[in-house]
């Protein structure tokens, strides 16, 4: 402040104004330290020495220390604010969209309404917490902001929570991606969605709006984040009860538990803050697939404690354990020689085990299926689930095993085979199994036995017997040996039938020739189907066709037999001796005609010879034109 003049309302005449104004004028221009252009020469006038600092007017000139002092007084009304800086003011007015707020600056600030949602009973006079957001704004307003406080100092409380451990009281306000958002002291939090609870959890939805206690667990100062969860205090609270339960944990003991989670292998039960796992062998004397058989979700049963490990807080349950083993309590029906009734629950290559009772199990080894001899695969023979009754040959409580027989609840057909089955006598089988060198033929349930693939043609020869029958068909046979004692029967087909080899050996005599079709041809030769549903071989060497090319598959052509074995049931053929023959017969047929023809010559010289005495030199020329003929003749043979 430049000068401070008092001025007396009551003093001061008309006529001294003119001086009031001089002084006034002066006093002002030495303030504003205007330059004044010195007189060049000094007169001395006759007011020079008037006070002018007293007037008319009463006005009071102060000084350099009292100026300081008065200065002092009125910067202390005013308050000194930064941006960014934190203030409390006093409400001193309400509009229907702001709150006038005074914070002790050279003006009053405004605030929206919606920022005091939280003090729905406001009233002037009441104190605020604000922050200076801008101290004069384009327009020369003072801008605060009531959130931006709130959220200072929420971030403020929840960065000393989270050092501290502290628990905290939020209110969930809306779903988002992958969690919820929670208001901690008026700032948004986020709580993801595993840390809602120990348990998944799938419908956000359910917790909207509520009020739930909470631990910051993360926070981010560069971007003013944090992260809270609702299962990290429940998670302590069970770490709290775990404790006490190891501590009271005993083997044997029988606890209260809750099926928390169902898998394969077991079941997960809640023993109260405590897990404890039941394994899927504990749950059930007898055999089961899953427990989801036996158990559901969220039942409660109880449970006995097999196991436990204090260091790595597992602890092994078991249900069946609660009830007696079923081979200690057997029921006196089931003996030695009684007939039981029983699922399949287990398949082996060796047999199959039948549950009889849960827990108890007996073995019916692939022997005791059936009377007959045939092999029998227990795969194809059983099928899980599937029940069968069966006889009780074994019983062992001490081993807890039992021997059953299926082929024993019917009388073995094997003690009256000779009668009933005498050789030499034909039946009709059903075909249960193939191998490459026979054929398996049931004739009645128990009763079998097995045509080698050598009794099935008499004329064919096959190289595997499914070429001549399928599993599932029906076959005639006739019993070719009976041996009881291996329970073995040797069956025939072709047996069925004289054997034709008999009366085809003058049909198919060596060197007859037959129209036949190449079946099928490899290095070695062809397979050629002659007549009568005949077969026989041609080697290679003797495939050759008259124009040099080689017998192909399919192909239709004379054959000629060259070997007829009955014994072996085996025809060598050749095509190639065929027209090979046709030549030889050729040239023999030529050596004949010459032989003939030097045979007449011969007898005409010698008629000549006999009636000529006396050889002239006309005679001995003839003679030698004769001679040098004949020799040719006999070259030419």
């Amino acid at each position: 402040m430049s000068e401070n003049n008092i001025v007396n309302e009551n003093a001061g005449a008309q006529e001294n104004a003119p001086v009031a104004e001089t002084v006034a004028t002066e006093a002002s221009a030495a303030t504003t330290s205007i330059p004044v252009q010195e007189p060049v020469e000094e007169t001395v006038a006759a007011h020079d020495d008037f006070d002018w600092s007293i007037d008319k007017r009463n006005v009071s000139h102060y000084s350099q220390e009292e100026k300081e002092k008065y200065d002092k007084v009125y910067d202390s009304t005013f308050v000194q604010i930064e941006d960014g800086e934190i203030v409390t003011g006093s409400i001193v007015a309400l509009t229907k969209t702001d709150v006038v707020i005074n914070i002790g600056f050279k003006s009053d600030g405004l605030v929206s309404l919606n920022e005091f949602r939280d003090m729905p009973n406001m009233k002037v006079g009441d104190l605020a917490e604000v922050m200076v957001v801008e101290k004069e704004d384009k327009n020369g307003h003072l801008f605060l902001s009531r959130k931006s406080a709130r959220i200072f100092r929420a971030w403020e409380r929840i960065v000393e929570v989270h050092k501290t451990g502290e628990v905290v009281t939020g209110t969930v306000t809306s779903k988002t991606k992958g969690g919820l958002i929670v208001d901690v002291f008026g700032m948004e939090t986020f709580l993801p969605g595993s840390q809602i609870d120990v348990k998944p959890v799938t419908d956000y939805d359910q917790f909207v709006g509520k009020t739930m206690e909470f631990k910051v667990v993360k926070i981010n100062e560069a971007i003013k984040n944090a992260v809270v969860s609702h299962k990290a205090l429940i998670e302590s609270d069970i770490e709290a009860q775990r404790a006490e339960i190891m501590s009271k944990l005993e083997k044997g003991q029988v606890l209260e538990g809750t099926v928390k989670n169902i898998t394969d292998f077991g079941a997960f039960m809640d023993l109260g803050g405590l897990d404890g796992l039941l394994y899927i062998t504990d749950i059930s004397w007898g055999r089961i697939s899953h427990p989801s058989e036996v158990l559901k979700m969220d039942q409660k049963l109880n449970v006995v404690v097999l196991d436990f490990d204090d260091d790595k807080k597992r602890i092994s349950l078991g249900l069946k354990q609660l009830t007696p083993h079923p081979w200690d309590v057997l029921p006196e029906w089931i003996h030695e020689g009684a007939t039981v009734k029983g699922k399949v629950v287990n398949i082996e290559d060796y047999g199959a085990f039948l549950e009889i009772l849960p827990g108890v199990e007996g073995l019916v080894h692939v022997s005791e299926i059936t009377w007959a001899n045939t092999p029998i695969n227990a795969k194809e023979y059983f099928k899980l689930g599937d029940e069968h009754e069966a006889k009780v040959v074994t019983l062992d409580k001490d081993t807890r095993k039992m021997s059953l027989s299926i082929k024993q609840l019917t009388e073995d057909p094997w003690s009256s085979i000779e009668t009933k089955y005498p050789e030499g006598s034909k039946h009709k089988g059903l075909v249960k199994n193939i191998t490459n060198y026979g054929v398996f033929v049931e004739l009645e349930p128990g009763i079998g036995g097995m045509i080698h693939i050598s009794d099935l043609s008499w004329l064919k020869r096959f190289n595997h017997p499914s070429e001549y029958t399928k599993v599932g068909e029906h076959i005639d046979v006739v019993i070719l040996g009976v041996d009881k004692e291996n329970r073995k029967l040797q069956l025939g087909h072709k047996q069925l039938e004289e054997d034709p080899w008999n009366a085809l050996q003058d049909t198919f005599a060596v060197g007859t020739v037959h129209e036949a079709t190449v079946v099928r041809k490899d290095d070695k030769g062809a397979i050629v189907q002659l007549p009568y549903g005949l077969e026989g071989f041609a080697p290679a060497r003797h495939l050759s066709k008259e124009d040099g090319k080689t017998v192909t598959a399919d192909e239709t052509l004379p054959f000629q037999v060259i070997e007829f074995d009955r014994n072996e049931k085996r025809i060598l053929l050749s095509h190639s001796r065929i027209w090979e023959q046709a030549k030889q017969e050729e040239v023999e047929a030529a050596k004949k005609e010459a032989k003939v023809e030097a045979d007449k010559t011969k007898k005409a010289v010698k008629n000549i010879q006999g009636k000529v005495e006396k050889a002239t030199l006309g005679d001995l020329g003839a003679l030698a034109e004769i001679k040098a003929k004949l020799k040719e003749e006999e070259d030419n043979k």
